[in-house]
């Protein structure tokens, strides 16, 4: 996969992409994740991208030359088949199902945001899908698209050293991912449950889908609703609700 990255303070990223997973997958050739200053792509000698808002107010807005100017010389004759993702608060919520949808695509471009905002003919004439990581202000997009790469990255095969990895998830199964433990067995007094040093694979696996569903209920109840569950599991669920009802 190809990403293109459209920012105005590419420096902000370089370091991210270029450490553990994210730069090995680039050293593999399993994903390349190129960074455009926005300002390479001005007129003037001041190599302007921002303006004062029409109808006054406060804050700078991104003009749209340099960024049409950018993503179209950029992308060329390609553009029609390149989602243009603009990262915004005001976009849908990125998921772990989108992150898997777009990492099936050849390639990706991102524009990053600045200043109180971006001028509108960008996000209805240039833009193809706007995705927010979440209900909050950032002071820029270089951060949400950060995110999406490193989301998206995983989906592909290779990048994760266990192939199976990205199945176990939170979210991937509709679910929050179980509890993990490592060496030592006992630390300060904490013992690691004995049933993940039993050797007894099946076991384990039960084990881990039980505290996977009752994390899930006790931290994410809504993601239960359409998940399949066997007898056992309803009634596990089920005790676990009475419990917690209980004083």
């Amino acid at each position: 996969m190809h990403v293109d990255v459209f920012t105005l303070i590419p420096e902000s990223m370089q370091a991210y992409l270029d450490a553990s997973i994210l730069g090995k997958a680039q050293e593999a050739g399993l994903i390349n994740v190129e960074l455009h200053n926005i300002r390479d792509y001005t007129k003037d000698k001041h190599r302007t991208t921002d303006d004062v808002p029409y109808g006054g107010g406060g804050g700078m807005v991104m003009k749209p030359e340099p960024l049409f100017d950018a993503v179209h010389t950029v992308l060329g004759e390609a553009i029609a088949a390149v989602p243009v993702i603009l990262l915004t608060p005001q976009g849908r919520l990125l998921t772990h199902a989108i992150a898997h949808q777009l990492a099936s695509l050849p390639r990706l471009a991102l524009i990053c945001g600045r200043y109180e905002g971006i001028d509108e003919r960008v996000r209805q004439h240039l833009a193809t899908d706007e995705i927010s990581i979440g209900d909050y202000v950032l002071t820029g997009g270089e951060l949400p698209a950060l995110v999406l790469i490193d989301a998206v990255a995983r989906q592909i095969n290779g990048v994760l050293g266990d192939a199976g990895a990205t199945e176990r998830d939170s979210h991937a199964a509709g679910l929050l991912e179980h509890p993990h433990y490592t060496r030592p067995a006992t630390f300060q007094g904490w013992k690691v449950p004995e049933v993940l040093l039993s050797g007894d694979h099946a076991r384990i696996a039960r084990w881990r889908r039980e505290q996977s569903l009752l994390r899930t209920l006790q931290r994410r109840p809504d993601m239960l609703q359409g998940t399949e569950l066997t007898d056992d599991e309803r009634s596990l669920l089920a005790d676990a609700s009475r419990e917690d009802r209980e004083p």
